[in-house]
């Protein structure tokens, strides 16, 4: 059975947590490291922890990032109340300064980006967050990683506790509302445990788009990998 290493970044948010939490489970994912700017707490014999207080300093751990076959790229904020020169710098410039350390360690890693349905990939558009996200999506694509997959969820599920630290709190109100609306919209309404699993499969398997919409990680979600 085909197994793989992997870096996820993020893993103390509501997405990251998650994606940790399916990895730790899943029997082809060997080594797990996960990158946090604090401790996590969280502890499994998959499990090796780097705490990195700032992002940018990537380049000091640069050798221990070689031996990872893919990336689950989980940093993320709202730009709620945020100016565009704030939230590039938080969303493109973090994004891109991380990835192009990991692209230059290991050229032949996966690297997985969660952007969000509504990207603009002209980087023209009227709103704000969905220009930068596309920035981010399409520099990616140009770094030289094996494989660059962009998911774009429209609306998760959580299934795990969200803490108080957590981005999207308002996601542990709407739950409930969620699970009703989404035999109507069983597309765009998607578990987050499937999320998960979904970028797993796109390191294991791949995809034939680069771009992963909300019905593309449905479908790959259900792919069966034993």
């Amino acid at each position: 059975m085909k197994k793989i290493n992997v870096i996820i970044t993020g893993a103390t948010g509501m997405i990251g947590e998650s994606v940790l939490d399916q990895c730790l489970k899943h029997e082809q994912i060997g080594q797990v490291l996960i990158i946090n700017r604090r401790p996590s707490g969280f502890q499994h014999p998959k499990l090796k922890e780097l705490v990195l207080p700032d992002l940018a300093e990537v380049t000091t751990i640069k050798e221990e990032l070689k031996a990872y076959d893919a990336c689950f790229f989980c940093i993320g904020i709202s730009s709620i109340g945020m100016d565009e020169e704030k939230y590039t710098r938080l969303t493109y410039t973090l994004t891109m300064n991380f990835a192009r350390v990991l692209a230059e360690a290991n050229p032949a890693m996966t690297f997985c980006y969660i952007s969000g349905a509504g990207t603009d990939s002209t980087e023209k558009g009227r709103t704000m967050w969905a220009r930068v996200k596309g920035k981010t999506e399409n520099d990616l694509m140009k770094l030289g990683f094996k494989h660059v997959y962009n998911f774009r969820p429209a609306a998760l599920i959580p299934y795990l506790e969200i803490k108080p630290n957590q981005t999207y709190q308002s996601v542990k109100y709407l739950k409930w509302l969620l699970i009703l609306l989404r035999p109507l919209f069983p597309n765009n309404i998607l578990k987050l445990s499937d999320f998960a699993i979904a970028m797993i499969n796109s390191s294991l398997v791949g995809y034939p788009k680069q771009i992963l919409e909300a019905k593309d990680i449905k479908a790959l979600a259900l792919y069966r990998t034993e």
